[in-house]
């Protein structure tokens, strides 16, 4: 009864935190990005948990750590330094003042103002509706599968049904409590999720009967692709695969609409320099532990006897969990899991709903935001309830959003000379990469998790070049946009 009772106090907990910030949310500015008066700790932690929710545990962390043992930590790191460092130090100053200037609350809203052009506004709307559906959706089948071997005993053994309570929670908390109430649970989230991975990693290692022999035990397996010793080597048995996972899952963050937004609601200079740093060792300590926990599965399951399906290394995670954690830790660890997950759909939903609202519908009472925001998770949930790999559905959506504009946004803070046809040029080829490249991919019957994060950052290294380029060849006939005397 113990992992009932922690779960429905967790329940609790969410429920009073949306009531409580209810009160204080009076304005739609406050409801999507919290009266722009964030402090450095909300804003850290609201950006690392929406970063990294159980999708990364169990889709990312267990299966790029099979497949590439300890080398799979270099993603962890890679998310602190370029997906976090980097982008704080890159946008977040800029995009909090240019926001502020534009008087903006949606990336949609900030390219009509930048490129003085109302129809990117509604293209990039309707991709950020479209395509954060599937991203939405893997985040509940990460969390589904946690707890479908967790609570195997009862109704939420059905991942279905799992996730359909997923839904309702993040729906109720969403709708009362809006950008406030999700980044002061990111707080009470994040530093649990911190001290949890720390001893998390520390376990594993112990488990495994200490590093040196868990290294040696890891060095030796090999199998049809895994030469011996490559496991333990510092880019792994395939190197070009690694880096391609490190680039996609750091650089994409750039360019994705729900972590820009974390920056919009910042409250001054002085906090985005706190939070900088902050938000750097929280990735590190969070997505690094996680990668590093990933990277000794192989020889965890071998010394523990651990069973789990072969084929579907989603469900790899989920049994070391049960595995090594007691009853009273694996309870506290679904919450943790549950609400990170939760802050990452919530952050999703508030840059969606808010979206769609603003510039398709023209309407921006909270009301509206608040149905759509409903509308949202429940579409998000249908597309869950198909059965996909989280990895594969997670890069082919987080691919097109941010190929489709981090060449758009990166070059319009930055570069006055960007145009409306830059930017479109940009949003299209960023965009097209992925369509095209999926769907070849499909007609070919290729293997989509081997390719979907190529496809993802070939999309973004598009989007990056063709949009300053096509500015250049296009400035005679396409005039500075007037949204430049902004930078």
């Amino acid at each position: 009864m113990l992992k009932y009772g922690v779960l429905g106090l967790f329940l609790l907990v969410m429920i009073l935190v949306g009531l409580i910030s209810y009160r204080k949310v009076q304005t739609s500015e406050d409801y999507v990005l919290g009266g722009r008066k964030i402090g450095p700790w909300l804003s850290a932690f609201s950006y690392g948990t929406t970063y990294f929710s159980a999708v990364v545990f169990v889709g990312y962390a267990g299966r790029f750590g099979w497949q590439f043992g300890l080398s799979a930590t270099w993603i962890g790191i890679g998310n602190a330094v370029i997906g976090s460092l980097l982008a704080w130090l890159l946008l977040a100053e800029r995009t909090r003042r240019i926001s502020q200037a534009m008087q903006v609350s949606t990336m949609a809203e900030f390219f009509r103002k930048r490129y003085d052009s109302i129809g990117i506004e509604r293209f990039a709307a309707v991709i950020i509706f479209i395509f954060l559906i599937p991203y939405s959706a893997s985040v509940y089948q990460g969390l589904g599968y946690v707890m479908q071997r967790y609570f195997s005993d009862s109704i939420l053994a059905d991942i279905r049904i799992s996730m359909m309570l997923i839904a309702i929670v993040t729906g109720v908390y969403l709708f009362f409590g809006g950008y406030l109430s999700t980044a002061i649970n990111s707080l009470i989230q994040g530093l649990i999720m911190t001290i949890g991975v720390g001893y998390m990693a520390v376990r594993v290692v112990q488990l495994s009967g200490g590093f040196s022999e868990a290294h040696a035990a890891l060095s030796a397996i090999q199998t049809d692709v895994i030469p011996v010793g490559s496991l333990v080597q510092p880019l792994g048995p395939m190197p070009f695969d690694l880096i391609t996972l490190i680039l996609m899952t750091s650089l994409g963050t750039l360019g994705l609409p729900q972590m820009i937004a974390k920056f919009n609601g910042i409250r001054d200079r002085v906090t985005v320099r706190r939070a900088t740093i902050m938000s750097t060792l929280l990735a590190l300590i969070i997505g690094g532990g996680a990668y590093w926990i990933g990277g000794f599965s192989r020889v965890l399951t071998q010394k523990r006897a651990i069973e789990f399906n072969t084929a579907d290394l989603d469900t790899l995670m989920p049994a070391v969990f049960e595995s090594i954690l007691s009853p009273g830790l694996m309870a506290i660890l679904i919450v943790l899991m549950m609400s990170a997950s939760m802050s990452t759909l919530a952050s999703v939903v508030l840059v969606s709903a808010p979206t769609f609202g603003r510039t398709i519908l023209k309407k921006k009472s909270m009301l509206v935001m608040r149905l759509l925001s409903l509308l949202f998770v429940f579409i998000s949930y249908l597309i869950a309830v198909i059965p996909s790999a989280i990895v594969t559905l997670m890069a082919f959506s987080w691919g097109a959003v941010s190929g489709a504009f981090i060449g758009p946004y990166i070059w319009g803070l930055y570069d006055r000379k960007a145009t409306r046809a830059g930017a479109v040029a940009g949003m299209v080829s960023g965009l097209g990469t992925v369509i095209i490249g999926a769907a070849i991919i499909l007609i070919l019957q290729l293997p989509t998790g081997f390719w979907s994060p190529r496809l993802a950052v070939l999309a973004m290294l598009v989007s990056l070049v063709i949009t300053p380029l096509a500015s250049r060849l296009t400035r005679r006939w396409f005039p500075i946009p007037e949204g430049a005397s902004f930078l």
